[in-house]
């Protein structure tokens, strides 16, 4: 049974708190929270370290609240929303009718990697569609770029206000509207110089190799290898799906190591590729899913002489 302004609605309802002070978050997020302990519904926090404890504080002792680790919890977008998944899916196994929870980005996501979490917030509208799910994402005003709160307000059908309204965005976009826009991140400063390697129309085993040439040394060999998956992987899509010439391009620095892969097609037609595996077991789907979860950011490009570019980063992405 729905409860609370989600009462009656069926499915994902996904809702923005824009705040300029911590007594304008509690004013929305206590009630929010005790209400949905006191309608005996799974009720838990993502925040970060310093909100987290606001409202822990602030929470009556014992009051039933779940505190979920935001900074683990939004390491990347399609890990997050794999563990929310699997979170909702055992809620509502164990008899749930509704699950509230309360979350935010840490500050860094609305830097250089803004572009694949503007992604997530309008993914998860279908994503999580499949649950009885009322959550609210939190951005206080006096941290987040405008450019930000204006992504905020096309991928969150709506807004929950400290005096308790729920009202909808005027700008909101349905996600197969919005994910097939034109999102890509700033060049990466790298970019600026030659490429330590470039090949065309590489085998999988090659582009292998020139992962592992570039390696300096200076990142956890874990990362490293996710990195030579991610690539191989992205590397044999674009020559079985997109269209030749495909180009690798690596690049390293003291943090990072920066590659793009270029075909010149139009990229995989799935608005929610990467994001979500392919639903309709399309080939290749898998493969950008496993890649999203391998690297610390991927940012797709559309258009220009290049055709169609993934930029995978591992390392320090910011």
């Amino acid at each position: 049974m729905r409860t609370g302004a989600a009462a009656g609605h069926h499915g994902y309802f996904h809702e923005a708190v824009r705040y300029d002070s911590d007594e304008q978050l509690l004013a929305v997020v206590l009630p929010f929270l005790l209400g949905g302990v006191e309608a005996g519904e799974p009720t838990f926090v993502a925040l970060g370290e310093r909100t987290g404890g606001l409202v822990r504080a602030a929470l009556p002792t014992g009051s039933g609240v779940e505190f979920l680790t935001g900074g683990s919890v939004y390491a990347r977008p399609t890990a997050a929303i794999r563990s929310y998944r699997q979170l909702l899916a055992d809620r509502v196994a164990a008899g749930a009718g509704q699950i509230r929870i309360i979350g935010e980005l840490p500050e860094v996501a609305f830097g250089a990697t803004w572009d694949w979490w503007a992604r997530y917030e309008s993914a998860i509208n279908h994503a999580y569609d499949d649950f009885p799910l009322w959550s609210m994402c939190a951005y206080d005003t006096r941290i987040t770029p405008p450019h930000v709160l204006d992504e905020v307000a096309r991928t969150h059908p709506r807004y929950a206000t400290p005096g308790g309204e729920h009202l909808p965005s005027p700008t909101y976009t349905e996600p197969v509207v919005y994910l097939r826009e034109e999102r890509a991140a700033p060049a990466d400063p790298l970019q600026a110089t030659a490429p330590l390697i470039e090949l065309t129309d590489p085998t999988a085993a090659q582009a292998r190799a020139a992962v592992q040439a570039v390696d300096r040394g200076v990142l956890p060999p874990d990362d490293v290898d996710d990195l030579i998956v991610a690539v191989s992987e992205t590397v044999t899509n674009a020559l079985r799906h997109g269209r030749t010439p495909v180009r690798l391009r690596l690049w390293a620095g003291p943090d990072r190591i920066v590659a793009t892969v270029s075909d010149a097609g139009d990229g995989p037609k799935d608005p929610f590729a990467g994001l979500l595996p392919a639903g309709d077991g399309a080939t290749g789907g898998l493969g950008l899913w496993i890649t999203y979860q391998s690297c610390n950011h991927v940012s797709l490009h559309r258009g220009g002489p290049a055709g169609f570019t993934l930029r995978l980063t591992a390392g320090n992405p910011h």
